[in-house]
């Protein structure tokens, strides 16, 4: 009888599978639509940060974001649609987003001045960001939704708790919103020049690094609280910074 052989039987390979299971990826159709309602989004929100969502017509957008025109319908019904979801992706997430990271705050002060200072952070990171934003912010629209919306009512409970010293909710509003929106006028305009000084600026101290805790300190300077206590709120150290959402405009912006 022959022996057995000493040769052991080689099982054959696995083939490892690197890819993602099909079930589990992103249909194609799918993801070309995504795509193109992204590239959409970013071409309106462009144009709508220069021109405000009145002057801005539906082929500029398209045009802007190499879409055909017809297109543009199945992704929005009109262009108050595609501002609508301009408006939600710009600013709501990033307002729902303040709203959880203040949440457990309770001094109104403290409230105000972390959502100042983020707000203008990302207006410096994000110019076009804050080209929307001072756009909106002068529209009869800021009060209803958004950032505006969301300072109002903080500003009110500031007033109903005794914390701000004033009486007039809306006067206060107008007064600390103009100050967020002319510091981030002012610093988008500054970064413009590319180099070029303004000796008017410069001899007021103006220094980007320093921009928001100095709008937060003015501000809740404002709403009534002393010099003292406003400079110890609007320095103390940023809570949240780098875990707020961002936008992530395309190259399509440098061509509006």
């Amino acid at each position: 009888m022959p022996a057995p052989s000493s040769r052991a039987k080689k099982r054959p390979l696995t083939k490892v599978e690197t890819a993602t299971p099909a079930a589990e990826r992103e249909p194609r159709g799918a993801r070309r639509k995504r795509e193109t309602r992204l590239r959409l989004l970013e071409a309106a929100l462009g144009l709508m940060a220069k021109k405000g969502m009145e002057g801005v017509a539906i082929n500029e957008i398209t045009e802007a974001a190499d879409v055909g025109f017809g297109s543009f319908y199945n992704h929005f019904e009109s262009k108050e649609a595609i501002y609508g979801a301009v408006m939600e992706w710009v600013f709501e997430d990033f307002a729902d987003a303040l709203d959880r990271l203040v949440g457990d705050m309770a001094d109104p002060a403290e409230v105000v001045s972390v959502c100042v200072r983020h707000t203008l952070l990302r207006a410096q990171r994000e110019p076009v960001w804050g080209q929307f934003l001072i756009r909106e912010g002068y529209s009869a629209r800021v009060l209803e939704r958004g950032l505006g919306h969301r300072l109002l009512r903080d500003i009110q409970k500031g007033i109903s708790s005794g914390r701000f010293k004033r009486e007039d909710a809306l006067m206060s509003f107008l007064s600390v919103g103009g100050t967020v929106l002319a510091s981030i006028s002012v610093w988008l305009q500054f970064n413009q020049m590319h180099g070029e000084r303004v000796t008017t600026i410069d001899q007021l101290g103006f220094n980007v690094d320093d921009l928001p805790q100095r709008a937060a300190k003015t501000l809740l300077l404002t709403l009534g609280l002393s010099r003292l206590e406003a400079e110890k709120v609007a320095y103390r150290p940023l809570p949240g910074a780098g875990t707020l959402p961002e936008i992530s405009v395309g190259s399509v912006l440098s061509a509006t």
